[in-house]
Parts: C-alpha cells; structure tokens; sequence
C-alpha cells in the first residue's frame, strides 16, 4: 500500500499521535509490526489509525473522552492507541487478567466514554460491565469492528487540537492501598519518557524489537515500542510468555531489542533450548520490574546477551534509572544513574531532608515524565508528590560513583513475575469470606516469580475454614498472580505499640515458612500470571 493520505493533525512539537503518522511519510513501506506473522507496513498502520481518530471525531468523541480497552497484544490494538493519540482521547487499556469484579471496579473508576474490546474478551468485559453502574458505548476491536463503525457518544463534544498536557495512557497499577489507581500520563509525559530513551538506548529503523509484555503496563509502550515506531523500526508482538517460543522468535526474526522482567529471564535461561538457541541477533536487552539477580545477569552475559538493568515506575513515565549492560560487572546488582532529562535525589524518610553524596534513604524523581497525577484522586496524588518531586516509597543506595541500588520498598507492595500486588488489595478480597475476620499479605522471595504471597488470617471464632476453601474463594475474587501461595492460620496479627499491623515481623515468619514449604504447593496454588508474565 502507498501512503496517500495527507491527514491533518494540528498538535504541537510532542503530540503522540504524529509519531506514525511522520514515519509513514519517511518509511511507507517498511514493516511497523509482525503480529503472529501478520506483517504491517507503516502506510497502512498510519492510514487506518488516521481513519479511525477521523471517525473517533466525526462520533463526538475528542478531549477529555477516555476510550478503555480490554485486549491483548495486537495490531488493532495499537491502531486504536494511535486513533486515540491522533484524536485527543486518553487510551486506557485494562488488565484481562483481573476477574469480572476487579474489571469492573477499574471501569467504574476510569469513566470511560467507550470501550473497545478484543473478542477474545468479550465474555469477561460483558459480566464485568453489567456489574457496572453506567454502560458506556461498546464496540469490538478491529476493521470489522470499531473500524467499521463507531458508536455515537453518550455526550459529543466539541473538537479542538491535540496539546501536550492532554492525557495520552491512563495506566492502572497496584500502590500500597488497596484500590488499583489510574496513572495520568499526557503526551508531553511519554515524548520526555521515549526523548531519554533515545538518547540512552537508541533504537534505530534497523531494529526489531520484540514486545512480549501486556499492552495494559506501561512498559509496553514506553520501553522501546513506541519509541521504535517513532524511528521506524519494526515491533513483533507477542501476546504470551512462552519461552520456547520466544527464543525461536528471537532467531527466525533476528530480533535486536528486547524487554523482560527477570521472571521472563529466568525461564528463558532455563528452558531446554536455551543452551543451543541463537540468540546472537540480541544487541539490547532491557530488564525492568525487579532488580536481576547477579548469578542470571552473570549467566546470559556468559551466552553473549549482556543485560541493561532498569528501574522506574508508572508514575515516572516509567524509566528512571538505568545501568548499561557494561557496567554490570562493576556494579553487580546495581540499577545505575538516571536517565537523561531525569533528576533524583534521595530523602531520610525520618527527618525528610535531602542526604547528598553516598547515602541510603527514599527515592524522589523529577523531571518533564512525571505524571500528570491520579485519575480523579487528587488526595492520592498529593501524598505522592511534594513541591514537584515524586516520592517512589522505594529505599535505595547510592555509591560514591552516583550508582543506585535498590534495597527495600517503604511500601507495602511486593513484586510477583513483574506484576505489581498490593497486600491491602489482597487483604480485602480474603476478608470479604464470612470466615474471615482479618488478614495480612506479604511478599517473600521465590526463585522463579521473584516474589509470591504469604496470607496470615485469623478465622472467625468456631470457624472451620480450610486452606483450600479461602484460596478457592480467593481465585473468584483477585487475579492469579495475586494468589497467596501458602496461607497460614494464626489467633491474631501482630501489632506495633502504636496498633499498625507489623509487617516485618510477618515477614520473617513467612520466610521461615516458605523455607520448608512443601515444593508441590507450587502446582496446587497455581502460577501467579496464568503462565504467562
């Protein structure tokens, strides 16, 4: 197909939306993205996206409208980012990995003007909306979907251009409460974001870059997709972690770029294959969600794949810190210095003061890929930052060099195959059984997963609830990665002398616990993603 079209996109200097439009017009023939094989060339990307922000508008749908999707990777999927990008909505794709109630809480708090669901989903978007108070306009994804026709909004507005401020994602992730929060992040937020990126890790239209994380993290467009598409490389879309095919992706399409969290690391790494599979093409592999282990880093670094640690979170944007793979020998455990057009400093979380030169205390972020704030809590975001700074609740070391470490997280939530759990959110779905009286989760380590859940509950009194009973209640209610994966009855919780749960004296129960944990409670709790990361 030959690019013909001559939109009319007037947005300014960091609008989204004329990233594919400007690489259509470069590189109309070159491929954008090989979706299970199905390639794309940039033209005809550009040309429906374009389309459909056109019929987006032409609907009543522009500013202020939020468009939430429920899908997994794919090539309709990221038509419709771009349509969003190109008309002024903020895209907010949701986790199909939440049960029918968590899906529809987030859809109750998002408000979305329409929703966009792949039909693979259709099932689970259905019973989550019905459980919704307000039904917004529905449609599916795709060109016999959405493309073709979309519904006429509930209140058109008027149309006016695209500005930086404007939101662009709305990305929901797990903090130290219990419910899941939307991340504002506007236009001007992920040009910065992709700008450091670039200037960091460049990619270049020679590239290929596989994404394998799911489309409702922000790392699955602001860790090197988005920026490919901005210099016209080419994405392979993966819509599941398997790792025996992914190391047969990254030989058949030589694939140059990557991201993984360390769980996906790990599994690759010990698959049977991995041994013998040509890897070669592989010149930048991102590591993000977690801190690699030494030994891992050690291992692929040994196979020719040395590995970039990262650090962020979805409020920065999310990339923060980085350490190029060839400092890692150096700095084993590291997680570097921050990104261009990224300030940090690190506070005492007791005196608040700024501690300078080497020093340990909490990590503040600033700079332009900062949030925009929460989506409608503005009490949340003021607690999250403080005269402009982003205060990440994660404790870290800093080395005489500038290097960062990460030593522990202030906050409650732990980190399970690079999905974000919030005990409290856990905590609430246990107690919602008439059996339970109270409950704390913790993480504790685990070689694959990184982290995994201990549950501590106290029953109510008489009460005969088994394990297995409050697990099975608990796979109705939260997602699998959110599983505990032992729970432990106990008489009551402990306490601080001021009456806060103490939480570091679970944690080293739980520890001892999992030590002699019997292996195969593993397979009777289940994986935390489904298999998949």
């Amino acid at each position: 197909m030959t690019w013909t079209s001559d939109p009319v996109i007037d947005d300014g200097p960091h609008t989204i939306g004329r990233w594919l439009v400007d690489s259509a017009a470069r590189v109309p023939e070159r491929i954008a993205i090989d979706d299970r094989g199905v390639t794309t060339d940039y033209a005809t990307l550009a040309a429906r996206a374009v389309a459909l922000a056109d019929a987006l508008r032409d609907a009543g749908y522009g500013a202020g409208d939020r468009v939430a999707t429920v899908s997994g990777n794919s090539t309709d999927h990221v038509v419709a980012f771009f349509a969003c990008a190109i008309a002024g909505t903020a895209f907010v794709p949701l986790s199909w990995r939440l049960t029918p109630r968590e899906l529809s809480d987030v859809l109750t708090r998002s408000a979305p003007s329409l929703v966009l669901v792949e039909d693979e989903y259709e099932a689970l978007a259905g019973e989550a909306l019905r459980l919704c108070d307000r039904m917004p306009p529905t449609a599916v994804l795709g060109t016999v979907g959405v493309e073709a026709a979309v519904p006429r909004a509930m209140r058109p507005g008027s149309w006016r251009p695209v500005r930086d401020d404007d939101p662009l994602l709305v990305i929901f992730t797990s903090g130290s409460e219990a419910a899941p929060k939307g991340v504002v992040l506007t236009h001007a937020n992920c040009f910065w974001n992709n700008l450091a990126l670039a200037q960091a890790l460049p990619l270049t239209q020679d590239d290929v870059v596989l994404a394998m994380l799911p489309q409702f993290h922000v790392a699955a467009w602001n860790c090197q997709p988005l920026l490919a598409w901005w210099v016209g490389a080419t994405v392979v879309l993966e819509r599941s972690f398997q790792p025996a095919r992914v190391l047969q992706l990254i030989a058949d399409r030589h694939v140059t770029a990557m991201m993984g969290v360390p769980t996906q690391y790990a599994m690759l790494a010990a698959d049977r294959d991995a041994g013998t599979a040509d890897t070669s093409s592989l010149r930048l592999a991102l590591v993000g969600g977690a801190t690699m282990p030494v030994e891992l880093q050690q291992l692929w670094a040994q196979r020719g794949v040395p590995l970039t640690q990262g650090y962020g979170l979805t409020e920065a944007g999310p990339n923060v810190l980085h350490l190029p793979a060839s400092d890692a020998v150096r700095a084993p455990g590291a997680v570097g210095r921050p990104y261009p057009h990224v300030s940090v400093r690190i506070v005492d979380p007791a005196t608040g003061l700024t501690l300078e030169g080497p020093a340990t205390g909490e990590l503040w972020v600033r700079g332009p890929s900062v949030f925009a704030g929460f989506l409608g809590d503005d009490a949340a975001t003021a607690r999250a930052l403080r005269d402009g700074w982003l205060r990440t609740g994660d404790l870290v070391s800093r080395d005489a060099d500038g290097v960062h470490r990460v030593v522990d997280r202030l906050k409650d939530i732990f980190i399970s195959g690079g999905e974000n759990v919030a005990p409290a959110e856990v905590e609430y779905a246990l107690c919602l059984h008439p059996l339970v009286e109270a409950a704390a989760v913790v993480g504790v380590p685990d070689d694959v997963w990184g982290e995994r859940g201990v549950a501590f509950v106290v029953r109510t009194p008489g009460a005969a609830l088994s394990a297995d009973e409050l697990l099975a209640h608990a796979r109705r209610n939260l997602a699998a990665f959110k599983i505990p994966v032992h729970v432990e009855f106990v008489d009551e919780l402990p306490r601080s002398t001021i009456e806060k749960l103490a939480r570091s004296r679970l944690r080293e129960r739980a520890r001892a616990l999992r030590a002699h944990a019997d292996p195969r409670e593993q397979v009777e709790t289940g994986s935390p993603s489904r298999g998949e990361s």
